[in-house]
């Protein structure tokens, strides 16, 4: 579908949207800041002897930067040729649920658990990726862990018959002869703290043949933290240099980003990237 070009939305659209202009970086800067101070006063208020005795500062303070999000929210909306694409977005429901808790308090006053998801504004932060460029290093990392998914369910599914396992043979060794080794549920929680090599020390082995066993534990657990690792840092080295073809530009009609360098079109909603080169290979 074919919309109509408006060049006022499309400016702000490059304003806000976009880096890569001095408007555009001044915009990031000043939005950085009321980020950064919009989460120091939601760790403030947090302290009890700060939030009593300056329980009004701080309440104009949040009424002043839900009052900007607002704005920014809206401007957001707008500048975008398709705003339920960026409302139903990632950063789009943080966006609204940040400022949704101060426009609640109004009809809750006194409602604690809105102290709660006021801490979502603190997931603004993420915006200062797009800001210094590491965007794109936090997509390879998303990519990474997608991909990496598959194998990992598997390789804890091997995880839990080998706890199950060595929790039942622990469980024959010291049940009768250790009252910590109740029952088989319990003696798999020791072989999980055992082998994560987390070791509360709670639950110890007391027999020669149970402390074997445990040592055979301890050894398999560093090879089982390894594994993860290997896998996630296999799909790293792929999603990276996938990423290396990518872009920073984010479309004007639903606002999504990583496409690659070299797309003319949307791969989330078809539209048109940048219609002023296109139009410059038509003339």
């Amino acid at each position: 579908m074919a919309f109509p070009r408006n060049r006022s939305k499309e400016r702000l659209h490059e304003i806000i949207f976009e880096a890569d202009t001095p408007a555009g970086k001044w915009f990031d800067i000043i939005l950085l800041i009321m980020i950064l101070l919009s989460v120091v006063v939601v760790m403030l208020e947090s302290v009890p002897s700060l939030g009593d005795g300056f329980r009004k500062t701080f309440y104009v303070l949040e009424w002043i930067f839900t009052i900007f999000f607002t704005l920014e929210y809206i401007l957001r909306l707008y500048s975008v040729y398709k705003p339920i694409k960026y409302a139903t977005s990632f950063f789009g429901i943080i966006d609204l649920a940040s400022i949704l808790p101060t426009y609640l308090s109004v009809f809750f006053p006194g409602s604690q658990s809105l102290i709660i998801i006021r801490a979502l504004r603190l997931m603004r932060v993420f915006r200062i990726f797009k800001m210094i460029n590491f965007l794109n290093h936090g997509k390879v990392m998303s990519d990474a862990l997608k991909n990496s998914r598959p194998k990992i369910l598997i390789f804890m599914s091997f995880v839990v018959v080998i706890v199950c396992i060595f929790g039942s043979l622990m469980y024959l060794i010291e049940g009768g002869r250790n009252e910590q080794f109740d029952s088989i549920p319990r003696a798999m929680y020791w072989a999980i703290v055992t082998m994560t090599t987390v070791g509360y020390g709670d639950i110890s082995p007391t027999t020669n043949l149970g402390q074997i066993l445990a040592s055979i534990i301890m050894l398999l657990g560093y090879a089982i933290i390894a594994v993860p690792t290997g896998i996630v840092s296999s799909e790293l080295a792929k999603s990276d240099t996938d990423m290396s073809k990518k872009n920073l530009q984010t479309c004007r009609y639903c606002a999504q980003e990583g496409h690659d360098s070299d797309a003319t079109h949307c791969k989330y909603c078809g539209e048109i990237l940048n219609e002023e080169e296109e139009e410059e290979e038509e003339g």
